[in-house]
């Protein structure tokens, strides 16, 4: 039996995860928008043997400009169409996994269905949707409305619309199409399936116009650290994103949404929790350090309360260098908590909080030698706090870059990292089998 081995994907959203990431000496400015610049990010994931590369999105700007000349002081502006995207990068790599986001409030569960599904046929079985319920006041005011649909609302229709998605990906058996010639049939209608859903905010008929597809279904991902994000990831996930920044709430959290999935009759091995980690190797400690400062001297006071805005709300009218007064407004809570136990654990100024924030946006950050961060990624796995780690490179492609160069056969070396790769499916990747056909519909999820 092979032993338990760590999991890596990689954020490749833009030119980095630090906000000066495209200020970068070395980083191009205007990589969001150029093919060539994600091609390179996706091909070092796979050079690295990495699970998958992920793509976050939303349908819209989602950089708050408070205080006025934030939003046009970052990068956090112009993306691809995340489908659009993989699809290009599933013609220049063969095995790396495909994740992009999709929102179960601003889309209908045939849409998302197809477009998945069709990835997945086009990069032989590497599509991975990630589930998310869209927060922000600018994503809803592209969509009709003028703030973001409830908490209960929105949970409650993400539920239902993964369901309809996983009930259309199961349309056709495996062995649907005969495609035979000489009798003149196409297919089984025998194994075909009408979803015929009407539920609470969903009636879709089928069947899905996609054949069913090589991984079974592509793999669904989710973050969210509220009770309702908890409960869709036990009921639904294949993969977590998470944020932590201690072992103890990243082992609470772990214990948490795993401890969930009994009720759903799924076994905790088949979820696979993920948090992020900005890892900055250097070939010391020194250097390592000196690589980040790069970046922290790039961050404009403008900028880094725009970063605290987004969870926060406004704090341009205190006093920089004070202590981080209570929140005017949390607009993402899971987020604002995090921020918040920052402060109170480092006794941190809004100057020292956004700064702190500037690289993992509230993820655990590790900078030193590779072993220092092997060691940090071992202590999590091994401690019941994770099954492997989103890597957020604080600035692309060279801070992926440098972890598969450095990182990566620091963990081989100590063999809790593959060292080729041994399927072709992001499912493969992952030890996660494919679903059974037919599976009972959820129509609630538990409280």
């Amino acid at each position: 039996m092979q032993a338990r081995q760590i999991r890596l994907g990689v954020s490749m959203i833009g030119m980095g995860y630090h906000l000066a990431a495209w200020r970068h000496p070395e980083a191009s400015a205007g990589g969001n928008m150029e093919l060539a610049h994600f091609v390179r990010v996706a091909q070092a994931a796979e050079r690295g043997l990495l699970d998958m590369a992920f793509l976050a999105d939303g349908v819209g700007i989602r950089f708050h400009d408070e205080p006025k000349g934030a939003l046009c002081r970052t990068s956090k502006n112009v993306q691809f169409e995340p489908l659009t995207l993989l699809s290009a990068l599933a013609m220049v790599t063969q095995r790396v996994g495909l994740v992009a986001t999709a929102s179960t409030t601003y889309n209908e569960p045939y849409h998302v269905a197809r477009k998945f599904a069709s990835l997945d046929h086009i990069s032989g079985g590497r599509a991975g949707w990630n589930v998310v319920t869209s927060v922000t006041q600018m994503e809803a005011a592209n969509f009709n409305l003028d703030a973001a649909p409830s908490y209960a609302n929105r949970y409650d229709r993400a539920a239902e619309f993964v369901e309809v998605v996983r009930g259309l990906w199961e349309s056709w058996d495996d062995d649907a199409f005969i495609r035979d010639k000489d009798s003149g049939i196409n297919f089984d209608p025998a194994r075909m399936h009408v979803l015929d859903h009407k539920g609470k905010h969903f009636s879709v008929r089928g069947p899905l116009n996609v054949a069913r597809t090589p991984q079974g279904s592509p793999v669904i991902v989710q973050a969210g650290a509220s009770e309702e994000g908890r409960e869709l990831a036990a009921a639904t996930a294949d993969v977590v994103y998470a944020a932590a920044q201690t072992l103890a709430e990243a082992q609470a959290y772990y214990a948490s949404v795993k401890g969930r999935m009994a009720r759903y009759g799924r076994d905790p091995d088949a979820l696979k929790i993920m948090p992020g980690i900005m890892a900055i190797p250097g070939r010391t400690r020194q250097e390592a350090q000196d690589r980040y400062d790069i970046l922290q001297e790039l961050v404009e006071p403008v900028v880094g309360l725009g970063a605290l805005a987004g969870s926060l709300g406004d704090l341009s009218g205190f006093d920089l260098d004070g202590p981080v007064p209570a929140p005017v407004s949390q607009r993402m809570l899971s987020r604002a908590k995090i921020f918040l136990g920052m402060a109170e654990r480092g006794n941190l100024s809004i100057r020292q909080l956004y700064l702190a924030i500037a690289g993992g946006n509230g993820h655990r950050m590790v900078i030193g030698t590779p072993g220092d961060i092997a060691d940090a990624m071992e202590e999590w796995f091994h401690q019941g706090a994770a099954d492997g780690f989103n890597i957020l490179p604080p600035w692309l492609p060279g801070g992926l870059d440098d972890v598969v160069d450095q990182v990566i056969p620091e963990l081989q070396r100590r063999g809790v990292y593959r060292t080729a790769y041994s399927g072709t499916t992001l499912r493969d990747h992952l030890g996660i089998a494919a679903p059974s056909l037919r599976r009972a519909t959820l129509a609630t999820l538990s409280p």
